[in-house]
């Protein structure tokens, strides 16, 4: 068999053009370099205290987050297809990654992000990058609720400043919602005011410092504030749970490793394909949800086989520096744009920038009380709940309503991965159902046949036509398909 390697390098340069080489192309001078530079800097600040927080918040140490995002925020913008994509660790991610690493440990997560970002390698150079959007909208709005309410329900403890434990009683803290909660209410007497003070006045300098401005990011500002009155409250015996008193190695500093491949149990490898599939299916709605807010607000298209590839590098690098799954980020991009970020240069910056901020100022990290991070992704896990497009599907047909519900139950109470097969499976025998219903068959033999009884029909043209002995002629309205056999009946 004859290999035609000139058409399978076209067809792989095809889906595989970065758009950073394009905005080489067409001409970068310095002007755009400084308004890279700014954005860069602008959203730098705006994903330091995120990767922090939804790294501790799935169990890792903070400078996993960080690392994230900076080898996948560097590789996503100079490799994918939109040229104004942020990408990092989301919120999205913490459910799955708390799973996976309470199972397997660290080089499990590690496998499995890495076959995740061979997955969507594999889909982008096979040019399915549209084939997520497949994916059904009452699903996505289900699982994404699901795992908002999971991420504030895993915030109590900082939230409330709980010490769990002598419930857990030398136990890992449960990975399952009912668990958790089951946990916080049989320690409730061991609220901490002082937390509970620091991660109401996060809240709400996150919700209204927009109103004072937009250039520097409420989360900085909370950081800065309630780290401060932490020290305050330190000097009136009010202790609180900081970074440094869970993570005391942060204290020390931190560092970016070289690059170490993981130590692969193959045994295990069976187990993590399932987990795979669901990390990959995440980063890929993730990713080409925010490459399509970002089209509509710089006004061109990206390309979505070249995002998929670019998200995959991502992931098959990040976990080899110590990193966990990324994708790319709606709020963080949106804030790119805003702040004039033009070309994949603000995103490759925004990393380099986190990169010298991890290193040299890493170790005041420490300070930074818990309940602070808490309110952080409790506000993030509102803003992913989207509320308002639960109500609209409320307004919709009961079937959506369905998929919805059943998407978002099993993502709380039973397993993410699950509520994704189950609720896609369910929108396709339901979308199956709603087009056999759709489709109107009727029975024309006599008709054509020229029976005298038979109805008159003119755009059958003239009657008496021969019909061979055992044959049924029907006039079909809608989709002929498996679904609408029963239709057939003579």
């Amino acid at each position: 068999m004859k290999i035609h390697w000139k058409r399978i390098g076209k067809s792989i340069s095809e889906r595989f053009r970065p758009e950073m080489i394009q905005c080489f192309k067409e001409g970068y001078d310095f002007k755009t370099f400084m308004a890279d530079a700014v954005a860069g800097l602008i959203v730098a600040a705006v994903a330091l205290p995120l990767a922090i927080a939804f790294s501790i918040a799935a169990g890792l140490p903070p400078q996993a987050g960080l690392i994230t995002a900076v080898i996948a925020g560097f590789a996503i913008s100079a490799l994918g297809g939109c040229r104004v994509q942020i990408g990092g660790p989301t919120g999205a991610f913490i459910v799955i990654i708390y799973g996976i690493y309470a199972q397997f440990g660290m080089s499990g997560l590690a496998i499995a992000t890495i076959m995740a970002g061979a997955i969507l390698v594999v889909l982008g150079f096979c040019g399915l990058g549209s084939i997520i959007k497949y994916i059904p909208y009452p699903v996505t709005v289900g699982f994404t609720s699901g795992i908002a309410l999971i991420i504030f329900a895993g915030q109590i403890e900082a939230l409330l400043g709980l010490n769990c434990a002598e419930a857990l009683a030398g136990a890992k803290m449960p990975g399952d919602f009912v668990g958790k909660l089951n946990i916080y209410a049989h320690s409730l007497e061991t609220v901490n005011w002082g937390a509970v003070a620091l991660s109401f006045i996060t809240i709400l300098i996150c919700i209204y410092w927009k109103r004072v401005t937009q250039k520097v990011p409420g989360s900085i500002v909370a950081i800065v504030i309630t780290t401060l009155l932490a020290m305050a409250f330190e000097s009136f015996g009010i202790q609180v749970e900081t970074i440094g008193s869970k993570f005391p190695a942060v204290a020390q500093g931190m560092s970016l490793s070289l690059p170490q491949f993981p130590a692969i149990e193959w045994s295990a490898i069976r187990e993590l394909v399932s987990p795979a599939i669901s990390i990959a299916l995440l980063a890929g709605i993730e990713s080409l949800l925010s490459a399509v807010v970002a089209d509509g607000m710089i006004g061109r298209r990206h390309n979505s086989n070249t995002e998929l590839i670019g998200e995959g590098i991502a992931n098959i690098l990040s976990p080899l520096f110590g990193g966990i799954p990324a994708t790319g980020a709606i709020a963080r991009t949106a804030t790119n744009i805003k702040n004039g970020g033009k070309t994949p240069v603000a995103g490759m910056l925004h990393a380099v920038f986190l990169l010298l901020i991890m290193l040299f100022l890493g170790r005041y990290a420490a300070l930074i009380p818990m309940a602070t991070l808490g309110g952080v992704v409790a506000i993030v896990a509102y803003n992913m709940s989207e509320l308002h497009l639960v109500k609209g599907i409320f307004k919709s047909t009961r079937s959506d309503i369905l998929v919805m519900l059943t998407s978002f139950l099993l993502t709380v109470f039973i397993d993410l991965t699950v509520a994704i097969q189950a609720g896609v499976l369910l929108a396709a025998f339901l979308f199956i159902r709603r087009m056999s219903e759709s489709t109107e068959a009727r029975n024309i033999t006599r008709l054509l046949a020229g029976a005298p009884e038979a109805p008159r029909a003119d755009d059958l043209g003239q009657p008496g036509i021969e019909v061979p002995e055992n044959v049924e002629v029907f006039e079909i309205y809608g989709a002929l398909f498996f679904g609408a056999a029963d239709k057939f009946k003579a």
